[in-house]
C-alpha cells in the first residue's frame, strides 16, 4: 500500500480542491511525503485561495487562475529553498485552499439578559437574536491566527467563538442607545449596522471580514409584554362599540370549533349586544345627568351621627356614638333614668327624654324584678 501511495503521488500533476462539504473555511491538501513536482498545475477557483507554506513559512498566495509551478511562478519558495537546480526534481511543501466566499445564515444571540434603562418601566433585561454572514478576507492571517495546521477546519470550529462576540458586543450597545423598549423592534436594521461596524475590527483581527449582521427579533420581559398589551386592550376598550364587536367575533370563533356550540354561541352574542346595550345607556344617561348636576341637583347633606355624654357613677364619661350607646342599653349601664348631655343642650336630662335614644330602649328587654 505505501508502495502504491508513492506512485499514485508521483502521478499526480494537478493540484485542486473540489469543495463539496459547504462548510469548510480551510483544505491541505494531501501529497505522499509533501511532495510537488516541477511544472505540476495549481487550479484555484473562484471563491478559493490557495497558500504554500514551506517548513512552516508562508511562502506564497494564489488567487483564482490555474498556474504552473515553476520557478517564475514560485519566485518567494525560491527564494527560501535556494536550489541550484531549477526546481528539477519534487519539492516539498504543503498547499492549502481557502475559501473565500460567503457563509451565511450563521446564528448568534446574547448569552444572556441586558440590562438597560426604559422611561416608562424603569431597569429592564433585554435579550436578542439574529443571524450574520462572514467570509475569510486575508487567508495568511486565518491560517496564522485560527487555522494552524488543522488539515480540514470547518465553520463550526470557530462559530461559537464568532457568535460570542457578536451577542457581547450587544450587550454594550443596547445601554448605550437609550431607545424606549416598545421602539427597538423598529430598529433592528439600525442595530444590524451598528453592530456590523463595532465588531468587524475583531473579525479582521482574525482575517475574517463581517459582511451582515441581522438583528431578528429583541425579547421582552413577560410582565413588560402584558403592560404593553393591556395598554392596547384598555384603547380598544374605550370605544365600547368596538370592544362588544371583538367580544362577539371571538363568542362566534369559539362556537365553530365546539361541536353544537353555536346555539351557545348565539346566546352569548345576544348577551354581549345587551351588556353592551346598558352599558351604552347608563353611559348615556350618566352623560345627560352631569348638566342637570351642574345645574344645582344637589343631594341633601349625610346625616351628623349622634354623640352624647353619659353619667356613669356620678362621672361624666363619652362621647359615645349610637352602635355604642347600644351596647350600654343592653349591658344595663344606660337605661332611661340615666342623665345624659350632647352639644346644644341647655342641662343634662334622662335618655328617655331624647328622640334618638328611643328605638335603642324600644328594643332593650325590660329590667327584672325581684319578689
Amino acid at each position: 500500500m505505501a508502495l502504491w501511495d508513492k506512485l499514485k503521488g508521483e502521478l499526480i500533476d494537478i493540484i485542486q480542491w473540489l469543495d463539496d462539504s459547504n462548510d469548510t473555511l480551510l483544505y491541505r491538501f494531501p501529497r505522499y511525503n509533501n511532495e510537488i513536482k516541477y511544472n505540476a498545475k495549481l487550479v484555484v477557483r473562484e471563491g478559493q485561495m490557495a497558500v504554500f507554506i514551506n517548513e512552516g513559512q508562508i511562502a506564497d498566495v494564489f488567487g483564482p487562475g490555474t498556474y504552473t509551478l515553476t520557478t517564475r511562478n514560485l519566485p518567494v519558495l525560491a527564494t527560501l529553498k535556494g536550489w541550484k537546480y531549477g526546481f528539477e526534481s519534487p519539492f516539498k511543501a504543503e498547499v492549502y485552499f481557502c475559501s473565500t466566499r460567503q457563509f451565511t445564515n450563521l446564528k448568534w444571540g446574547t448569552p444572556g439578559p441586558c440590562t438597560m434603562r426604559d422611561p416608562e418601566f424603569g431597569a429592564v433585561r433585554v435579550t436578542a437574536f439574529g443571524l450574520y454572514a462572514m467570509k475569510i478576507k486575508d487567508p495568511t492571517v486565518f491560517i496564522r491566527e485560527i487555522a494552524g495546521t488543522d488539515s480540514d477546519f470547518s465553520i463550526d470550529e470557530i462559530q461559537e467563538n464568532l457568535k460570542g462576540k457578536i451577542g457581547l458586543r450587544i450587550k454594550e450597545l443596547l445601554p448605550e442607545l437609550q431607545i424606549p423598549v416598545i421602539e427597538l423592534e423598529s430598529k433592528v436594521v439600525t442595530l444590524g449596522k451598528m453592530l456590523q461596524e463595532r465588531i468587524a475590527p475583531a473579525f479582521e483581527g482574525f482575517g475574517i471580514s463581517l459582511t451582515e449582521v441581522q438583528v431578528q427579533d429583541v425579547g421582552l420581559p413577560e410582565e413588560v409584554e402584558r403592560a404593553i398589551d393591556k395598554a392596547g386592550a384598555m384603547r380598544v376598550i374605550g370605544n365600547l362599540q368596538t370592544f362588544t364587536q371583538y367580544e362577539t367575533a371571538n363568542a362566534i370563533k369559539d362556537a365553530a370549533s365546539n361541536p353544537g356550540g353555536l346555539a351557545a354561541a348565539g346566546a352569548g352574542v345576544g348577551i354581549g349586544l345587551g351588556i353592551g346595550g346598558q352599558m351604552a345607556g347608563t353611559m348615556g344617561s350618566i352623560a345627560t345627568a352631569q348638566p342637570q348636576q351642574a345645574a344645582g341637583m344637589t343631594p341633601p347633606p349625610l346625616p351628623e351621627q349622634v354623640q352624647l355624654f353619659v353619667a356613669l357613677g356620678g362621672k361624666q364619661a363619652g362621647p359615645f356614638e349610637l352602635p355604642t350607646l347600644q351596647q350600654m342599653v343592653q349591658a344595663g349601664q344606660l337605661t332611661r333614668e340615666t342623665l345624659v348631655w350632647k352639644q346644644g343642650m341647655a342641662a343634662w336630662s334622662a335618655a328617655g327624654n331624647l328622640t334618638e335614644l328611643a328605638s335603642l330602649f324600644a328594643s332593650a328587654p325590660p329590667p327584672l324584678t325581684t319578689d
